[in-house]
């Protein structure tokens, strides 16, 4: 299929899109119910039936990308020669029902270090629709065995199996991705830190450890010639403040939901959604919404 290999496409390549689905039709149409096509910012793939239909389609489509809307749209059009059009005459008689679903870049996270920690808060994102990056230099953390405790996962997950220099997987990750150091060593944690903040593309940098930890960090980072506004980016200790616990699982749920409010923070602090009747779309088309841790050590 044509169109979920362009949804497959556009989520590989971390671009938004929006999934066009016939909902229904009544009368003569160019194409039946449940006839899809996929919609980028510069191009299509398959169709809905051509002709004003599909060209109002897009249009609204690229419409709702440039504003970064989130939620579906229902779009009907008349394909008759009496009904308004802004594309061309289609004449076929009848009536189709669009429905317009976003298909929007989802948050990319990567865990660097996979401990107890680490297996905690990936299970909990691996349930969330994410690209859930797994990184470690330690073989025996990333088993097909270990890890088979996210077989079910929502997200899409890549496991980086690095036995020497994890830091260089920073440069390998997404832009807008959620960099969380929470190695077993504290070196590699201090190297991961120093290539996270000279990599401008990350959306945050948090990391696990105590207090007495950061301080050693921040002096290291700044020997290395990183200025006081770099190291600022990293957010230590990471998690929600008011939710206290040494246990792993704690931890987890306290780093999850810190990521989860970026997420959000994120997704609202997009272009502001379009409202009502859009002035150039579809004059034969009429559209309405569719129905305690900071001292443990990973």
């Amino acid at each position: 299929m044509e169109w979920l290999k362009a949804v497959q496409r556009l989520r590989a390549e971390r671009r938004p899109g929006v999934l066009v689905t016939v909902l229904s039709v009544r009368g003569h149409a160019p194409r039946e119910a449940g006839a899809k096509m996929v919609v980028a910012v510069d191009n299509v793939w398959s169709t809905v039936g051509g002709g004003n239909l599909e060209a109002v389609a897009v249009e609204r489509a690229r419409e709702m990308i440039a504003a970064g809307v989130t939620g579906p749209e229902e779009l009907t059009a008349a394909l008759s020669d009496k009904a308004p059009y802004q594309h061309g005459v289609q004449c076929c008689g009848g009536e189709v029902k669009l429905l317009l679903e976003p298909l929007p870049v989802v948050p990319s996270v990567a865990i660097f270090g996979i401990g107890h920690v680490g297996l905690e808060l990936a299970r909990i994102l691996a349930r969330h629709d994410v690209e859930l990056h797994l990184v470690d230099t330690r073989a025996d953390q990333l088993t097909a065995e270990r890890l088979s405790v996210l077989d079910d996962a929502v997200a899409q997950v890549h496991v980086h199996n690095v036995p020497v220099l994890p830091e260089l997987v920073v440069g390998e990750l997404p832009r807008g991705t959620h960099a969380v150091i929470m190695t077993h060593d504290h070196a590699e944690d201090a190297a991961l830190c120093d290539a996270a903040i000279r990599n401008d593309a990350l959306a945050t940098i948090g990391l696990i450890g105590s207090s007495a930890k950061w301080t050693r960090f921040q002096r290291k980072l700044a020997e290395d010639g990183n200025s006081p506004e770099a190291i600022a980016r990293i957010t230590t200790p990471i998690g929600l403040p008011e939710l206290t616990g040494k246990e792993p699982a704690v931890i987890a749920v306290s780093v999850a939901a810190w990521l989860l409010q970026k997420f959000i923070a994120e997704r609202d602090s997009a272009p502001a959604r379009s409202a009502g009747r859009h002035p150039g779309s579809a004059r034969t088309a009429v559209r309405r919404p569719a129905p305690a841790q900071r001292e443990a050590q990973a």
